[in-house]
C-alpha cells in the first residue's frame, strides 16, 4: 500500500510541474487542481501511515 502511495505522489508531483509547460488557461488549472489533490491526498495518507517512534 505504501509503495502505491509513493508512486501516486511521485507521478502527481511530476504531472503537476509539467502541466505549466504543456497546457494553458483553464485546462492547465483543472489538471493542476486534480494533480494537486492527488499529491496532497497521498502525502497525508503517507503521513498518517508512518511508524511512530517514541
Amino acid at each position: 500500500m505504501k509503495a502505491l502511495l509513493w508512486l501516486v505522489l511521485a507521478i502527481a508531483l511530476v504531472a503537476n510541474v509539467s502541466t505549466s509547460f504543456a497546457f494553458d488557461g483553464v485546462q492547465q488549472v483543472l489538471i493542476s487542481v486534480c494533480t494537486g489533490i492527488a499529491t496532497l491526498g497521498s502525502g497525508v495518507a503517507l503521513f498518517l501511515m508512518r511508524e511512530k517512534h517514541s
